[in-house]
């Protein structure tokens, strides 16, 4: 059981505060029945909560997939700039989900958002090795002597140590880059330590999840079948 004001609190429609002004205008039923009182405790499971006549829906794990745009930044909120977050819609918003990892604002592709800390962390997480595959346009042709030092790990400049990862030539000024950890702007970086200048990078594909025809700005939520799938990663 818990209180109702903490389930509509959690369901994201407002704060604490707020709530008492919503719940003194007996537009909050339970159940069919106006309830003012934010102590009212309710089973989330059985009782029926709407607000103006429309359903509450309470919190739970939510895995969303954005094909994001450039020009967004990966965060939940910037003063600057524009974030992922104004891409997702509201009623997922009020979910909570949080960006996995980071794409840069000037990188599109896929991106994963959840609520749930556990299944972000071991995305993240390196020693989990999930694989992370992106598209990039760049200056010059990768060889394979780019493509040896991509599989034996490279050492940035700054002194930085990537993990071994995959670099596929596609042709003159077009490559393919699969790698197993996140670091900043990592992708970007390892191919200009090989002198090859990123000017376009997409991210196609993490762990078994791909864009699938998704359009560019759009969100889908994963289905429960997809979302065992990262878990089992």
């Amino acid at each position: 059981m818990v209180r109702l004001d903490k389930f509509l609190s959690d369901a994201g429609l407002a704060s604490r505060r707020e709530l008492k002004t919503l719940l003194k205008t007996g537009t909050v039923t339970v159940n069919g029945k106006p309830v003012a009182d934010g102590a009212a405790k309710l089973d989330p499971e059985t009782d029926r909560v709407c607000v103006h006549g429309e359903p509450v829906e309470g919190p739970r794990r939510v895995v969303l997939l954005l094909h994001k745009p450039a020009g967004y930044v990966t965060s939940t909120e910037d003063p600057r700039d524009r974030t992922v977050m104004e891409l997702i819609p509201s009623a997922l918003r009020r979910q909570k989900p949080v960006p996995v990892g980071r794409l840069d604002k000037e990188t599109e592709g896929l991106l994963l958002l959840t609520n749930d800390g556990d299944l972000a962390h071991r995305l993240i997480s390196p020693k989990h090795g999930v694989e992370k595959r992106y598209y990039a346009r760049h200056e010059g042709t990768a060889s394979l002597e780019d493509v040896e030092a991509f599989a034996a790990g490279l050492t940035l400049k700054d002194g930085t140590l990537c993990r071994p990862a995959v670099l596929r030539p596609l042709g003159p000024g077009e490559s393919e880059i699969t790698v197993t950890e996140g670091k900043y702007h990592q992708v970007r970086r390892m191919m200009a330590s090989r002198g090859m200048t990123v000017t376009y990078l997409r991210r196609e594909q993490e762990g078994p999840l791909g864009l699938d025809g998704l359009a560019l700005g759009e969100t889908r939520e994963l289905t429960e079948e997809e979302i065992a799938a990262l878990c089992a990663l």
